[in-house]
């Protein structure tokens, strides 16, 4: 502190806003009073905290930030904990896989700014602040991050819970309207619930560890831990979710799976249940499903002009079949949902298989799947065969009879629509003709064949220009002529209060197998993949790589996140 001290004085002396002998007086002052001499001389009228603020930075090369202004990047408090903050007198700003920005109030220490660099295992971007600052922020955060939980935890005997009996006020039941003398456990879980729809998350983790319990959200497709609760609430908070989706509580021993609904204002929000056992205790997961933010206008997917035109092209043929494929949460339903709204009309039987009913569609039959009653995918299509259906929805094809009356509806006049977990457009065909098909089957019934990704979207307030070789990009998939655009616009992921790492939103593209002539003469011929493949690229087809490539070179996502999502081709 006091090396810092004479380097702040010299400062000072050299912009002119202290003489010698004002200067010792001060640093004297600081030193009897125990107080930063940068507090001394902003509360003495010296200079303005934004004065001091730039002459240091202009001094250390390093750009001022205004704390008060920034948002807390829950993330960051987890990694960067509050007794580090407050032994290196230092603040959490953002971070960027291996790249944390702090705010210091002395960026002229540079064996602190080592033992940081070691201690986080990050390298460091610096901002300047005041010691004061710094102290209200670090106060403020971490304050307000212990105390959501401590509130809620600090009355919890482990014996005191009372949970709400099972009922029909479960299903449906207003956040809003809970009792502040409700117990900690039903606080914590409607907190939990609240927090995570309020911030846009799409699933909950609640993880057991031998030591403590962590509840972790996916934002963006990215898994954030944001709580960390004592491992003597496991079991109550357990029992109360399986309470509220109307599972057996006491069964610890086997997988399960149920749902609920819960009302946040004027909306109602769905919940899947997924309830794993694990090596310390179950490990539960809730898929939030929020209506409100599903996109059923086919026109505001945003796919790429060629992609959109086969998915058009396809869903108008009067039959056949549709597969969209993709990992589980890539935007498959969302995608099938849109293509049946697009359809709806009242001289249509639409009716659908779900497992289960993600999202209640007017005017369209939707089945339910409960294979503990006898009722499959496969069973449940056989009964919809007999009601007359023009258009058939599957949630997904899981096995070889499931596949088997898909395609025999598909040729007889039926458009059905499915989902089917592969990598690619062209490994669906080999996975199909795996699963027992005949190639000539699969390719009489096939129209087209999708693969799906959701990319994260860039912050449209923190995104920095970049300059890249763009003949880089011509051997990850692109052409000359998306090199030629005019309208280029390159961007690579800052961060700031209102991202999570420089991402905000997420964005689905789409790769189309068009199953023309040529291609459905191959599949019968029983070509390998990558002779498909070639054919399709000849004839068009957009891989994902480049349908994200091309999203980069808008300046929609980066370059690092395409290739995350995305296989070379």
């Amino acid at each position: 502190m006091i090396q810092f001290a004479r380097k702040l004085r010299g400062i000072l002396e050299k912009a002119g806003k202290l003489d010698a002998e004002t200067g010792e007086k001060l640093q004297l002052e600081s030193r009897k009073e125990r107080r930063p001499l940068s507090e001394i001389v902003v509360k003495r009228g010296v200079v303005t905290e934004g004065e001091l603020l730039a002459l240091v930075a202009a001094a250390a090369n390093v750009p001022p930030i205004d704390l008060d202004r920034v948002r807390v990047n829950d993330e960051l408090l987890t990694d960067v904990t509050a007794e580090l903050a407050k032994e290196y007198r230092i603040f959490p700003v953002d971070k960027i896989g291996s790249l944390i920005t702090i705010a210091v109030a002395n960026p002229f220490d540079v064996l602190k700014l080592d033992d940081l660099r070691i201690i986080t295992g990050c390298e460091l971007r610096l901002a300047v602040s005041t010691e004061e600052a710094i102290e209200r922020a670090t106060a403020k955060a971490y304050r307000s991050a212990e105390e959501s939980v401590n509130e809620l935890v600090g009355g919890f005997e482990s014996g005191d819970i009372e949970l709400k009996e099972s009922g029909e006020d479960d299903e449906g039941m207003d956040l809003s309207a809970i009792s502040d003398e409700a117990s900690p456990i039903v606080k914590i879980v409607n907190k939990m619930i609240s927090d995570a729809c309020n911030s846009g998350v799409s699933d909950i983790h609640i993880e057991p560890f031998e030591k403590r319990l962590v509840v972790r959200y996916r934002r963006d497709g990215r898994l954030v831990e944001v709580m960390s609760l004592p491992k003597r609430m496991q079991n109550n908070l357990t029992s109360r979710l399986k309470i509220m989706s109307k599972l057996d509580i006491a069964e610890k021993q086997k997988p399960q799976d149920g749902k609920f609904q819960m009302k946040m204002g004027n909306k109602a929000i769905d919940f899947r249940v997924s309830i794993l056992p694990v090596i310390w205790g179950e490990k539960t997961v809730l898929r939030i499903l929020d209506s409100s933010n599903l996109a059923l206008d086919i026109k505001s997917l945003g796919f790429e002009d060629k992609s959109m035109s086969d998915y058009l092209w396809a869903i108008e043929r009067p039959y056949g079949m549709i597969l969209v494929t993709g990992p589980t949460g890539s935007g498959k339903s969302t995608t099938l949902y849109s293509a049946v709204q697009h359809i709806n009309d009242p001289e249509t039987n639409m009716v659908t298989v779900e497992d289960p009913v993600e999202y209640t569609i007017e005017g369209i039959n939707q089945v339910p799947v409960n294979p503990k009653r006898g009722l499959t995918f496969a069973g449940a299509l056989r009964s919809i065969l007999r009601q007359d259906p023009d258009v058939i929805l599957l949630g997904e094809i899981r096995d070889t009879e499931t596949l088997e009356i898909a395609v025999k509806a598909a040729l007889t006049g039926h458009l059905v629509l499915s989902t089917l977990h592969t990598n690619d457009a062209v490994g669906t065909i080999t996975r199909m003709i795996d699963m027992g098909m005949d190639p000539f089957m699969v390719a009489s019934s096939t129209n087209l064949i999708c693969a799906q990704r959701l990319a994260r979207r860039l912050c449209s307030h923190c995104k920095a220009p970049v300059d890249y070789d763009k003949r880089l990009f011509k051997d990850a998939g692109l052409l000359d002529e998306d090199l030629a655009r005019e309208d280029l616009q390159l961007f690579k992921a800052v961060g700031c209060g209102r991202c999570t790492n420089g991402y905000k939103g997420r964005f689905a593209i789409l790769e189309t197998l068009r199953m023309t002539d040529p291609i459905k003469r191959m599949v019968v011929e029983r070509a390998n993949t990558q002779d498909i493949k070639k054919l399709a690229l000849s004839e068009g087809m957009l891989t994902l790589r480049r349908c994200g490539l091309l999203n980069f070179m808008r300046g929609v996502t980066s370059v690092e996140e395409v290739e995350r999502v995305t296989m070379a081709d």
